[in-house]
């Protein structure tokens, strides 16, 4: 007769495992909707009826497609920016939408990370929440003040899933404000495939496009669309209509084919560039590419694009080659599965983006600091 394997609690062998308690503080939660807290990379949010919606709702499946309207319920890219001196920060949250997957951590895509700030000093990470599996319901500790005094806090939610509720909860009679300005006023918005959701990271901050805009020091905006960000106009003529001081995009993985990328690239392209003439667009290509008459094709598409903007006059425009994206050496480690970057490789993306995103920002930060 079988016998059923009983599942082991590797907490109960290393406590390093276990999720840390709350303790015995007077905890006082408020909802992130509410001011002071400061809730970014929802650009839509009012006109959304205050919506954890990542574009606006009345665009339908029919101008984009069933899994932009679907994914736009995931979170990546929203964070909760605000200033406390509580001891302790903890979060009290509603999970929905979730994708629990084999080739993510549940801590990218269902977790809360933090980021604190405190006064004269650096950012540093602080603390990651991780859920249970099919766990909804979330009560837990999301940071630790280092030396007790006032820092700017950065929560960012979950990339492969949504939130029905996040309240925030600190220390009874700790001070909440609101979060010091970002040195760059305007978002950094991001529009691409799955590895722009930020898969497989394994927390929301270790995604590139997290890593970048904490790097300069601007808001985000997230549209990643798994399997889905396919060029349409529609979300072009909605993208061009935002203030922003840059536009990333790299949805090259989600055209079903090279005759596609061809169709949609330069003409998603030129709608942004009607609305906004001087905004600066970054285009990728691959991060995982490999030398073969596909992905040579697909990147001779988006240079094209590039290459007639540029002999069209266009200066504020750049294209960065996928292939340099992973380095020259190791590039068999960034990835989960050949496709999806992990922690490492996403750390390379960053680093490679990292100046031509410094250069278009050079004019676009707040007098008096540096860019």
């Amino acid at each position: 007769m079988a016998t059923q394997k009983r599942r082991m609690d590797i907490s109960r062998i290393d406590s390093n495992f276990s999720a840390p308690g709350i303790g015995d503080f007077n905890i006082v939660y408020t909802d992130v909707k509410k001011t002071p807290f400061v809730l970014e990379g929802l650009p839509w949010f009012k006109q959304n009826k205050s919506a954890y919606y990542r574009i606006p709702k009345k665009l339908t499946e029919q101008e984009t497609n069933g899994g932009v309207v679907t994914l736009s319920n995931h979170t990546a890219g929203v964070c909760v920016r605000f200033r406390s001196d509580s001891p302790i920060l903890t979060v009290r949250a509603k999970l929905a939408y979730s994708s629990d997957m084999n080739h993510m951590p549940r801590a990218g895509s269902a977790g809360f990370d933090s980021y604190c700030t405190p006064d004269g000093e650096k950012q540093r990470y602080s603390k990651t929440v991780q859920p249970n599996r099919d766990q909804i319901d979330i009560e837990a500790l999301l940071g630790i003040n280092p030396g007790k005094g006032v820092c700017d806090w950065q929560i960012n939610l979950p990339l492969y899933g949504g939130v029905e509720k996040v309240e925030i909860g600190i220390v009874k009679g700790s001070s909440l404000d609101s979060p010091t300005p970002h040195r760059v006023e305007l978002p950094v918005l991001f529009y691409g495939s799955s590895i722009t959701q930020g898969g497989c990271a394994s927390r929301p901050g270790n995604a590139y496009t997290s890593m970048l805009c904490r790097a300069v020091d601007a808001p985000q905006i997230n549209l990643g669309f798994s399997g889905s960000a396919r060029g349409e106009t529609a979300l072009a003529e909605e993208i061009g209509k935002l203030k922003l001081a840059a536009f990333v995009y790299d949805y090259d993985h989600n055209a079903p084919t090279a005759e596609h990328l061809e169709k949609t690239h330069e003409k998603f392209f030129r709608i942004i560039r009607r609305l906004q003439p001087d905004l600066p667009v970054i285009m990728l290509s691959l991060c995982d590419y490999k030398d073969t008459p596909e992905c040579n094709r697909r990147r001779e598409i988006i240079r094209t694009t590039w290459r007639n903007a540029v002999e069209g006059g266009d200066r504020n425009v750049y294209f960065i080659d996928g292939e340099t994206l992973f380095g020259r050496k190791m590039r068999d480690a960034c990835t989960v599965d050949g496709c999806h970057p992990n922690d490492l490789g996403f750390y390379r993306m960053y680093k490679h983006v990292l100046p031509t995103l410094k250069k278009v920002l050079k004019k676009k930060t707040r007098k008096g600091s540096e860019g």
